[in-house]
């Protein structure tokens, strides 16, 4: 059973839902596990908070909801027996970090400098959120506190969208990103959930960095593979190149000199973080072939499978 950062660092992703309609939450939960993200951090800043997170935890059970903007042990209580999974505070309250520990509840406390940081260690806590990220200093502040505070993960909220997602997610302390730009207020009030499950989805691509490296295809024999390569090569007015195992036609296609995996061959998708790219598709369900796994002489991933097929392709993941 994974664990809270699991799920988090899986995601990538923490969308922070303002909601005044709790009739609205359990649509909006599967609209964020439609897109990818099953995950969600409802703010204690309206009065039907404590209802949404209620029905979110008993209906839609595979998003892991939690409770944010608390700033009491009364409301991270009530939050916790609505069914919250996690507490998140906008700064550090050592009242509620204390509570939560002690309870046995995770809780991610805002920080914004050092002295947050070192009050964050005292608890032997290992994940915060950096809030309000952008204004507090961002990447380059996160890229400071990475010298003296190895090991620590930050959650950077505020001023976060899909302009600068990526970025922030290249940094290695950085678990997942935190935002609303993919479930909007006034989305959710109109109650438009397909156009969030498009924003999620975007949201997922771009925090992850999916793309299309190439397009693999099965041949019997090299000599059918050459044929085939020079006919893209011909059509594209792109080069051909030549390897072991296969022909390249440009970058867009790998003629297989060969049967190989997939039925009609395999389709190679790039991402930006392989481990955490791996961990999403995991907590959403997806299995990849660990003996597939190609990895460098420091045994980062290069390369990896999934066991599922989709129209006859094998599905290849890899580092770009």
């Amino acid at each position: 059973m994974k664990n809270l950062m699991d799920i988090i660092t899986g995601a990538a992703l923490m969308p922070v839902v303002v909601i005044d309609d709790h009739t609205k939450s359990v649509e909006l939960a599967r609209a964020l596990c439609a897109g990818g993200i099953p995950v969600a951090e409802i703010t204690f800043r309206t009065d039907c908070a404590r209802q949404a997170v209620q029905e979110i935890a008993e209906k839609v059970p595979e998003v892991t909801v939690g409770a944010g903007t608390v700033h009491t042990v009364d409301q991270a209580r009530s939050a916790v027996d609505a069914g919250a999974k996690f507490i998140v505070t906008p700064g550090f309250v050592p009242d509620v970090v204390e509570w939560c520990l002690e309870n046995d509840i995770p809780v991610i406390p805002g920080c914004s400098n050092a002295t947050d940081i070192e009050a964050a260690l005292r608890f032997g806590l290992d994940t915060v959120k950096f809030f309000p990220a952008e204004v507090s200093g961002g990447i380059k502040a996160l890229k400071s506190f990475a010298g003296p505070y190895q090991g620590l993960r930050f959650i950077p909220t505020g001023g976060i969208d899909e302009n600068n997602v990526e970025e922030y997610l290249s940094l290695s302390n950085v678990a997942a990103c935190g935002g609303s730009w993919m479930v909007p207020k006034n989305l959710i009030e109109a109650g438009d959930f397909s156009r969030i499950v498009s924003l999620c989805r975007e949201a997922v691509r771009r925090a992850f960095g999916f793309e299309l490296l190439h397009v693999g295809v099965n041949t019997k024999d090299a000599q059918e593979a050459a044929n085939i390569a020079n006919d893209f090569a011909n059509l594209l007015s792109i080069p051909v190149r030549e390897s072991t195992g296969s022909y390249f036609a440009g970058t867009m296609f790998e003629i297989m000199k060969r049967p190989f995996l997939g039925k009609n061959g395999h389709i190679a998708i790039q991402a930006n973080d392989m481990e955490r790219a791996v961990h999403h598709f995991e907590c959403m369900g997806a299995e990849l072939d660990m003996n597939s796994a190609v990895r460098d002489e420091k045994g980062g991933l290069i390369a990896i499978y999934f066991k599922e097929t989709i129209g006859g392709f094998a599905i290849h993941l890899r580092r770009k």
